[in-house]
């Protein structure tokens, strides 16, 4: 297969040997950027490019961006073009700069688009507020915290920090490396703030475990949002923390607002409403808006038989993956943790072997996860000794999550001997997890083993392993309370504890009554 500038090299041979005596209007470089917009594919590029070398435009740095961009847009194959045609060009102004960085950013390789960058700061490039959200991209891409960084004080320094590119840019970046904090200093000194950067910040709370916070965030947007309105990213991007809070006030508002403004049910939002109505334990409902969507992805599929699932409805969950099969659908790693956890719930060991060895049939590797679901399958079932002769018979050294999974198990059927084996892996592969100590820590008083006991909380305080308080969140007019055991530090604490001790009566007036 010729590549683009075999072709290229073809075409000019051919205009150089036809009739030089036959007039031909002379085209300027807007003729060419419109023909360029006209392009159907490679081939087609190929030969506008072509002509623009001929006519001895191909210096034109305007141009040479369009066709930087247009070869980019053809993905990976077409970056090693509108590299040439960047490293070709004899005067690059900013805008080429920033459309290679771009292409680079978004097509790969990611580290190119750094290297570029590099060459601009050697080079004495003026930048400008549209290089740097793509050379941000790019470290986000590349897992490269330091670099990220490393640019954001470059930022700081020229005095671009408070652009809403560079800004909406950052706040992504830090959302990936779950500097949450961050991304919000950053976001709250962008001056006037557009739909990316709520949307942007929204994610990063939902995406980094703060549900509650995600919440809040979209009230702030509706109350002071300065004129900009939700949109469909904005939905997808709260809908998980909708679902983690059971939040279904805000859910059903999603909901209301996406058929009101015409949205269309889209693959993502199907998925998140599914997800969102089972959470809030409105399972119909889920199973309306399924059955609603004209060809459901895998995405879909996967909510379906996940609602289905953590509800215990393990046969409705298989039904729902069997027709996914039926219909040609190829399941991935998520659909099978989801159908293995399903058949866990319900105690379907033989189903759950089934569906495991059935992974080998397409082609998905059976990770750690699918493990930790086969050892939890035969756990809940009370074979504690086959799940451990399944973990000692695994291909690959068990992790975490397995060895967990065994030691939930060994705490509902009191088996302390294989606890203590369990937990003493643990100990090594997930040391600052407070839970595991406490479980072993629960075992040993529940058997009144007292020193045993004090050994292992001991540990954890010689560790500093320190277990997260729990606490109950209550919604009350769009602001969420959360409470902790015997948690005075409400400014309405007084009011509540007496509410509380009025309701204990009643409870109390009601048993005595029952008992009449």
């Amino acid at each position: 297969m010729l590549s683009c500038y075999s072709i290229l090299r073809l075409h000019i041979l051919k205009r150089c040997f036809r009739d030089v005596s036959m007039p031909r209007p002379q085209r300027d470089s807007y003729d060419y950027s419109r023909l360029l917009q006209s392009h159907s594919g490679h081939k087609s590029l190929a030969q506008i490019h072509a002509q623009i070398i001929t006519s001895g435009l191909d210096h034109n740095p305007f141009l040479a961006s369009k066709l930087v961009s247009l070869y980019a847009d053809l993905g990976r194959g077409g970056m090693e073009d509108a590299r040439k045609v960047f490293d070709r060009a004899p005067q690059r102004d900013v805008l080429l700069w920033n459309v290679m960085i771009r292409s680079y950013a978004n097509a790969g390789p990611q580290v190119e688009a750094i290297v570029i960058f590099v060459r601009m700061l050697r080079g004495s490039v003026p930048m400008n507020c549209y290089t740097y959200p793509f050379v941000i991209k790019a470290c986000a891409a590349l897992g490269d915290e330091q670099i990220g960084k490393s640019v954001h004080g470059h930022v700081v320094r020229i005095g671009l920090d408070l652009d809403l590119f560079v800004g909406n840019a950052l706040v992504t970046f830090y959302a990936k490396y779950h500097e949450v904090a961050t991304g919000r200093k950053v976001f709250d000194s962008i001056r006037v703030k557009d739909i990316v950067s709520w949307n942007s910040m929204i994610a990063g709370y939902a995406q980094n475990d703060d549900a509650s916070e995600a919440i809040v965030l979209l009230h702030q947007m509706l109350k002071n949002g300065e004129g900009c309105k939700p949109d469909r990213v904005t939905l997808v991007a709260v809908l998980p923390a909708c679902t983690e809070m059971a939040a279904a006030q805000e859910g059903m508002w999603a909901h209301s607002y996406a058929v009101k403004t015409g949205m269309g049910m889209d693959d993502a939002l199907a998925s998140g409403f599914i997800g969102m109505y089972a959470n809030c334990g409105r399972l119909d409902t889920s199973r309306e808006l399924f059955d609603r969507v004209g060809n459901p992805n895998l995405v879909v599929y996967n909510s379906m038989i996940q609602a289905y699932g953590n509800h215990g409805h393990a046969l409705e969950a298989l039904e729902v993956f069997n027709k996914m099969l039926e219909l040609g659908a190829a399941p991935d790693s998520i659909c099978f943790i989801c159908v293995l956890s399903a058949c866990s719930h319900a105690g379907l060991v033989d189903k759950g072997f089934e569906i495991f060895e059935m992974m080998d049939n397409y082609g998905v590797d059976k990770g750690q996860v699918h493990y930790a679901c086969m050892v939890d399958l035969l756990g809940r079932a009370g074979q504690l000794s086959r799940a451990l002769e399944f973990i000692m018979a695994m291909p690959i050294e068990p992790e975490k999550d397995v060895w967990g999974a065994l030691l939930g198990a060994c705490r509902i059927y009191k088996n302390i001997e294989l606890a203590e084996e369990a937990a003493k892996r643990l100990f090594l592969l997930d040391a600052e997890n407070a839970g595991r100590y406490s479980a072993l820590a629960s075992m040993y008083e529940e058997a009144e083993r007292w020193e045993d006991a004090a050994r292992v909380r001991k540990a954890m305080r010689d560790r500093g392993v320190r277990k997260p308080l729990g606490c109950s969140m209550v919604e009350v007019d769009t602001e969420i309370h959360a409470f902790g055991v015997e948690d005075e530090s409400h400014p309405m604490a007084s009011d509540i504890f007496n509410v509380l001790e009025q309701l204990q009566k009643v409870v109390a007036e009601e048993e005595v009554a029952s008992l009449g």
